[in-house]
């Protein structure tokens, strides 16, 4: 089942979802692994984001729309 829609990260190919036993996901940003000015876990909705980026199936699809 796909939790709320969490803005840039759900087509940006840095996320990870985090799903708990008890049934909860979170979105984790796999950059604050080696970056520290990204947060593990971003406050949602993401709306911008300067280490956003597409991954394929989105970025196709950004292009299809541009």
């Amino acid at each position: 089942m796909p939790g709320p829609p969490v803005g840039l990260c759900d087509r940006c190919r840095h996320q990870q979802v985090v799903r708990t036993t008890r049934g909860s996901s979170f979105s984790l940003c796999r950059r604050s692994r080696e970056d520290e000015r990204y947060p593990k876990y971003p406050r949602i909705p993401v709306l911008s984001c300067p280490g956003y980026e597409p991954h394929r199936a989105a970025a196709a699809t950004e292009k299809d729309d541009a």
